[in-house]
């Protein structure tokens, strides 16, 4: 004695037809997102449609099972199916729709019941192929809303961490930059970096705004929070009128390089 534990020819229709459905869930939604949540999105419309045809065209029992035989490979395949539908659905689609209470099924004839549920297959793939094609399309509307706000966000801060970018010089006045090594805080490698970024002159440090200060050290690779740290806008300032610091001073000298 053997028992039926295939999923019989309704069940892989039923199986079929979710396939197709989750296969067009996908393609809606791949456009709007990234391909791993439009694959979650399919998957999850794919079981759902299986599970919802298995449910009401073939009969499937969500959680019965028979007393002596115990849970059929059928009804063990679709609770599995709806552990992990519901789960996908509930994370992508904010749970798009719901399984309905199970109808009441008449008793029927061989034939009358192939007949009847090859026509319930037929109706109920169209009607959830159109819910799950209305219901991708919502989740990619609003996935493509969000996309756009977080990036807008994104532009916005990074913008008002960089600051602006101060006008700058393709090379050096008469040929003759200024020893940008008088400021504390540039040496020879530094003041290397800032001519090489369009910086030669102590006057164009000495008119930098506090956006173009906030630029500069987001820009000066691997000595980022210089110009801030060491002031370098109020000793470009003394030393671009004439004047001298006390590090200038050093420098002129000899004593620091």
């Amino acid at each position: 004695m053997t028992e039926d534990s295939g999923l019989g020819t309704c069940g892989w229709v039923s199986c079929g037809v979710g396939i197709v459905a989750g296969a067009l869930a996908y393609w809606v939604s791949v456009g709007a997102v990234t391909w791993l949540p439009a694959l979650l999105i399919g998957v999850s419309v794919a079981v759902f449609v299986a599970l919802l045809l298995g449910k009401y065209a073939c009969g499937w029992s969500m959680t019965g099972h028979d007393e002596q035989k115990g849970p059929t490979s059928a009804q063990t395949v679709a609770s599995g199916a709806a552990e992990a539908g519901a789960a996908g659905a509930t994370a992508m689609a904010a749970g798009a729709a719901t399984v309905a209470e199970k109808a009441e099924k008449a008793a029927q004839t061989a034939g009358d019941a192939a007949d009847d549920a090859g026509e319930a297959v037929e109706d109920s793939a169209k009607d959830a192929a159109k819910t799950a094609a209305a219901t991708a399309g919502d989740v990619s509307e609003k996935a493509g809303e969000a996309s756009r706000a977080a990036a807008e966000k994104v532009a916005d801060a990074a913008e008002e961490v960089t600051g602006t970018r101060p006008a700058v010089l393709g090379a050096a006045r008469d040929g003759k930059p200024d020893d940008l090594k008088q400021i504390k805080g540039i040496g020879p490698k530094l003041e290397k970096l800032l001519n090489e970024m369009g910086f030669y002159h102590l006057d164009q440090i000495a008119g930098w705004t506090e956006a173009e200060v906030a630029w500069v050290d987001e820009n000066l690779e691997g000595f980022k929070g210089r110009v801030s740290r060491d002031n370098w806008v109020e000793q470009a300032k003394t030393l671009a009128a004439g004047g001298e610091t006390e590090f200038s001073q050093r420098v002129g000298k000899g004593e620091v390089y």
